[in-house]
């Protein structure tokens, strides 16, 4: 079966309470899962809290503002908020300014010239049924809702074996009440665990296929609920892959710094265009391989390469809903420590 039909099988599962809709074989991924275990225990090191990233970026824009009467408003932070697991909160690095959190929040600020204020509640270890309490943290303070949010999630939900109809069904709704409270939402989605270096051939092809196959299904749920995706899987794939050493961190399981920055110019983009901020064409560049898709086929397509963007196009087409597939061009992005939120 083609990996958009799993993909749609998931996705239908899960908006309809649909069961356990397997990815393969269920003794098959016990085996890959154990061996993905094995390798996390193996290379220790991957429990050190993540550095906190929490404040404001951009600063310098809320200075500036007062010596420019031609940017209104400029001084107003965009509100950004960070939801999912280990990834999103960056273990595996030692400083603030190295998290993708705070890579997003400066890169933002840049574009957007203006201040940034980040709140990030992802949690090491998450699945994705932890995300309605992450998302009533980030909704509990009526004075700050998020402008736009950025959740990373799933490689715990294949690693602990969630049902992808479960997983499916918690991202989507957590989404959904992140939309209806007005926030732009834009979801890194599963991470191929195929790129774990001690996970070794043939289970190396397995859990890639189950890590896209997941990602695809996120894909569908997110554009269905009116949130954009981005593919983490194969950036985490081939880049990864060729250089290990320098895009893992000590533990071998999480990325390293350069790695975060790597994953973080491939949501930026999509994380801007979101708020309307991004220097590009909306419509699509036939010379990049973009356009209009049934998105069970663009969610197939961004699962096989990283840094992909869906979103809705189209809510009813010959085939169902529609999305358009982008493939924007990144910016390499710096952060420094950020400046603590006022109490």
């Amino acid at each position: 079966m083609s990996r958009a039909r799993v993909a749609r099988r998931i996705a239908a599962g899960a908006a309809y309470g649909g069961g356990g809709i397997g990815l393969i074989g269920a003794a098959t991924v016990g085996v890959v899962l154990a061996e993905v275990q094995l390798a996390k225990r193996s290379v220790g090191g991957g429990h050190a809290v993540p550095p906190r990233c929490d404040g404001r970026y951009g600063r310098a824009y809320t200075e500036d503002a007062g010596q420019d009467s031609g940017r209104p408003d400029c001084s107003e932070p965009v509100l950004f908020a960070m939801l999912g697991d280990s990834t999103a909160a960056g273990q595996g690095v030692h400083r603030a300014g190295q998290t993708p959190g705070a890579l997003l929040a400066a890169g933002l600020a840049a574009v957007a010239e203006r201040p940034v204020d980040l709140r990030n509640v992802a949690l090491p270890g998450a699945q994705s049924d932890d995300l309605d309490r992450q998302v009533t943290l980030i909704l509990s303070d009526p004075a700050w809702v998020p402008d736009v949010c950025v959740i990373m999630i799933g490689a715990n939900d294949v690693t602990h074996r969630m049902p992808p109809t479960r997983s499916v069904r918690h991202l989507s709704a957590a989404v959904r009440r992140l939309r209806t409270a007005g926030a732009e939402v834009v979801v890194g989605t599963c991470p191929d665990l195929g790129t774990v270096e001690n996970v070794y051939q043939p289970l190396r092809w397995l859990a890639r296929r189950v890590s896209r196959q997941l990602a695809a299904a996120q894909t569908i749920g997110v554009v269905e609920q009116g949130g954009r995706t981005v593919s983490l899987g194969d950036l985490l794939g081939p880049e990864f892959a060729a250089n290990p050493r320098e895009l893992f961190g000590p533990d071998n399981y999480h990325p390293s710094a350069e790695g975060y920055a790597t994953a973080a110019m491939a949501v930026l983009p999509t994380l801007c265009a979101a708020l309307g901020l991004w220097p590009e064409e909306e419509r699509p560049d036939i010379s990049r391989r973009e356009g209009f898709l049934p998105v069970a086929r663009a969610a197939a397509q961004a699962a096989a390469e990283g840094g992909t963007e869906v979103t809705a196009a189209m809510p009813v087409g010959p085939r169902g809903p529609w999305a358009l597939l982008k493939r924007r061009r990144r910016r390499r992005i710096h952060a420094p420590e950020p400046s603590p939120l006022p109490h």
